[in-house]
């Protein structure tokens, strides 16, 4: 199953203006349960901030740049870079963040997270849904570990596999086409941050249950439809009304519940 073209007429839509680019923020932080979990752990970083300094932060592969909207939001005092492999979005977040007050603070570069490194230079570095995209991945939780400053933290969102889904086979197909692999499981992830410096690694399963079943009813059955007859995708607004606030309910039940096991994994690292 391929996202990526979903995404880029998602993209292409919404990115009239700014109106409609922050209401596609709304509506990605409102449907993708990732976004509830990491908004959860962000604030609670952004709490613990007392400094009167300045706080750098890293958004490694920031894609639409919803995270770095939310981030820039919570403090003045807080400077994003976004880095991100595809030139097409980093313009389109360029020109969407130079009409807002936030420009000072915001800045986007193109760039290979596995040659990215700026040492000691974040307090928090954040990456959501992207190491299952990248080979190799040993190289980049390097590279955060050296570009966060002591005592800084990097989030990471990712999918979780079993033991065999974790290290795939070259010739196996992920079911997401554009993963590298399917995702981690806790100990494999922690061993690789672990290998690369990080003193402390916390796991916890989001997408439990509740979470994976709206996952299905809101992103896979759309995508699906999507894929198969554009036409069909016009009927969308019409789905949503219909299953969005169960999916809203199954979203809430998830983030508010210890899910034993999941889909999902979030993951939080020390330097």
């Amino acid at each position: 199953m391929r996202y990526d073209p979903l995404k880029s007429g998602l993209g292409k839509f919404f990115n009239r203006n700014t109106i409609t680019r922050k209401l596609f923020f709304f509506l990605l932080d409102l449907l993708l349960l990732r976004a509830w979990y990491i908004k959860r752990e962000i604030r609670k970083w952004a709490r613990q901030q007392k400094s009167s300094n300045s706080t750098n932060i890293l958004d490694a592969g920031a894609g639409f740049g919803q995270y770095v909207y939310f981030i820039s939001g919570l403090s003045e005092k807080f400077n994003v870079k976004a880095v991100d492999l595809k030139e097409e979005l980093i313009s389109d977040c360029t020109n969407f963040f130079s009409k807002t007050k936030r420009a000072g603070r915001v800045t986007f570069e193109t760039g290979d997270l596995t040659n990215f490194v700026e040492k000691e230079n974040f307090d928090m570095i954040l990456s959501v849904d992207v190491m299952e995209h990248i080979e190799n991945d040993r190289k980049v939780f390097s590279n955060f570990f050296t570009s966060l400053r002591p005592g800084g933290l990097l989030i990471i969102s990712t999918p979780f596999a079993n033991e065999s889904e974790a290290d795939m086979e070259e010739n196996e197909k992920p079911f997401i086409e554009e993963h590298i692999r399917e995702g981690y499981t806790p100990g494999n992830i922690s061993e690789k941050l672990k290998t690369a410096g990080f003193s402390s690694v916390e796991t916890c399963f989001s997408y439990g249950f509740p979470g994976h079943l709206s996952w299905i009813l809101s992103v896979k059955y759309p995508v699906i439809i999507y894929n198969k007859c554009k036409l069909l995708f016009l009927f969308i607004p019409l789905y949503y009304i219909i299953v969005l606030p169960f999916c809203l309910l199954l979203n809430f039940i998830d983030i508010k519940r210890e899910n034993r096991s999941g889909k999902g994994l979030v993951v939080k690292a020390r330097k």
